[in-house]
């Protein structure tokens, strides 16, 4: 019996180990900062920018500000305001974009206002369409960058995008913050050194018209960027990760909000990666097509919280089974799986989270982990498989 405990954790670990080992190798390779980047040359496409937006009346203005700056001759910021039950529509003609609404109380989702927004800009396509949530503000020459790209590489763009904590907010928000940096800076910084294709991420993606028009977006899927992203990969184009162009949106003050937020990612994560992330694996094997290997194996990290609280609940298992004299190898194994895990953050935290919080604030992530709990007891017994929009500070 002791024997077969100890192959079960050494299962375990085995398994434990590859998210862990994926998240130290993206963390060490990302320990020096991106440059600059290339310098753009050549011509500038032509480009419509699609920004989804439900009931956002009080945001987008914000956000096409950040925009509109950024535009050429023969530009367009598009926005879909979709089922909405506010002015959204209103305040975005008044911040000077183009509008168009779309009401369907069956298909509700962002992946259906996309789709919806591309149809729309079929009419006169682009040569690049970008997407920008209606939360989001927009660096200066981050849309130039973009699309530039996009269009001399042929795939898919991603661009940094970052989460803020609200001003004056407590260590959970600002540790919230940081575990953001390390998913949408650190990961796919540490990868494309690789050459590894990175997931898009929601908001701040490029494409070539030729890409997206022919993409299947029609969808209510909770995470549909990174679904996207995983089909354009099949299809021969995957994004490219381009962290010198920003891209920024603000956690909500509110509980309530954040919580939305944090059950629809990781609910949507968690699912991706029990549903489509062994297939994903094996067709990237089996093709030969190392980006998607390297892909699949990004996608199986799962939030960093749940990792850590995975590795700490194996190394208590292997501790009892030591102490119960089973042997101490799986418990020696769990504490270098650990120890390897916390090189990585420290490395990330090192590089890109001192700014973020401070050393006090990082060791107080264990309360985080404990903290999040609930969302993933949710995802056992109440999984959200539905989109829903998180709420804004303003209502």
């Amino acid at each position: 019996m002791s024997a077969v405990l100890a192959g079960l954790l050494y299962i375990v670990l085995a398994l434990l180990a590859v998210p862990v080992l994926v998240l130290l190798t993206q963390a060490l390779l990302a320990i020096a900062a991106p440059g600059p980047g290339a310098p753009l040359a050549g011509r500038r496409p032509r480009i419509a920018i699609l920004v989804p937006a439900h009931n956002e009346q009080d945001g987008v203005g914000a956000t096409i500000a950040t925009l509109l700056p950024q535009l050429q001759d023969g530009d367009r910021v598009l926005v879909v305001a979709d089922n909405c039950a506010d002015d959204t529509a209103g305040a975005a003609r008044a911040a000077g974009a183009e509008v168009r609404e779309r009401f369907d109380a069956n298909l509700r989702g962002k992946g259906y206002a996309l789709d919806f927004g591309v149809r729309c800009l079929a009419e006169d396509p682009p040569e690049v369409m970008l997407i920008v949530d209606a939360d989001c503000l927009v660096e200066p020459g981050a849309i130039d960058r973009l699309a530039r790209t996009a269009v001399a590489s042929g795939r898919p763009v991603q661009a940094l995008y970052l989460m803020r904590s609200p001003a004056g907010s407590g260590p959970m928000k600002k540790i919230a913050e940081f575990a953001w940096a390390v998913k949408n800076l650190v990961r796919p910084l540490g990868f494309l050194r690789l050459g590894i294709p990175c997931p898009l991420m929601g908001s701040g993606m490029a494409f070539p018209w030729s890409v997206i028009s022919t993409a299947s977006l029609a969808n209510g899927h909770i995470v549909e960027d990174m679904k996207l992203g995983m089909d354009l990969a099949r299809a021969g184009t995957p994004p490219l990760f381009c962290p010198q162009a920003l891209v920024s949106s603000t956690f909500p003050a509110s509980d309530a909000g954040t919580e939305t937020q944090r059950k629809r990612w990781e609910h949507g994560h968690l699912s991706m990666i029990l549903s489509a992330a062994p297939r994903f694996l094996l067709e990237g094997v089996l093709k030969g097509r190392p980006g998607m290997v390297g892909m699949a194996l990004d996608l199986a990290v799962p939030p960093l919280a749940l990792l850590v609280l995975m590795v700490l609940a194996l190394g208590a298992a292997t501790a009892v089974f030591a102490l119960l004299g089973g042997g101490a190898g799986p418990l020696l194994a769990a504490a270098a799986l650990l120890a390897a895990l916390g090189v990585a953050v420290l490395l990330a935290w090192w590089r890109y989270g001192r700014k973020i919080l401070s050393a006090a604030n990082l060791a107080m992530a264990v309360l985080y982990v404990f903290w999040k709990v609930p969302v993933y007891i949710g995802f056992l017994v109440n999984r959200q498989v539905e989109w829903v929009r998180s709420k804004r500070d303003t209502e």
